[in-house]
């Protein structure tokens, strides 16, 4: 068994009009919901093997603080085809980066973060990813290279920032 852990990057800052959308950073929001993440996931016991983030500038920012916070060894391996990617190339990555790690960390971007969780899991409806949305997907593979979309991964849980306590 593997566990998936998708994460949208945290909310963006539009303040500066003349970056380009991959170099905004994260709001004062943002900033604030990182840690909120990383901290969760080390009080949920779900220590990432694995942290691969997109190259833009707040979903790197956004792995960065949740692996701070959640004061995990793991570097972020940082991947340029999650900018924005779709459901497959995420797998792609998953299958190749993943190699021994019982659980990932993707940090990246919608609408491609929300599919796959809907493509993996099965669902009919699918769940609403805001900024620094987190999705815990159970895949019944024993190896990374055997994920595929669809699949019939079950969503044991799907966390959004506004739900997240403080401490």
């Amino acid at each position: 068994m593997r566990t998936l852990l998708l994460l949208r990057h945290a909310k963006s800052s539009w303040k500066h009009s003349g970056l380009s959308d991959h170099d905004r950073p994260l709001n004062k929001r943002g900033e604030r919901d990182a840690p909120r993440v990383g901290r969760l996931l080390q009080r949920k016991l779900l220590t990432p093997g694995v942290i691969i983030s997109s190259t833009a500038k707040r979903a790197q920012r956004t792995a960065e603080e949740v692996a701070n916070w959640g004061e995990f060894d793991t570097a972020v391996q940082l991947e340029p085809s999650l900018y924005l990617a779709d459901p497959e190339t995420i797998v792609d990555v998953v299958r190749l980066a993943g190699a021994e790690a019982k659980r990932v960390l993707v940090v990246g971007h919608n609408p491609g973060m929300e599919e796959l969780v809907g493509r993996l899991t099965g669902l009919s409806e699918p769940e609403p990813m805001p900024t620094a949305g987190l999705a815990h997907i159970r895949l019944e593979i024993d190896h990374w290279k055997e994920l595929r979309v669809p699949s019939d991964g079950r969503l044991v849980d799907l966390w959004r920032p506004a739900e997240l306590d403080d401490d």
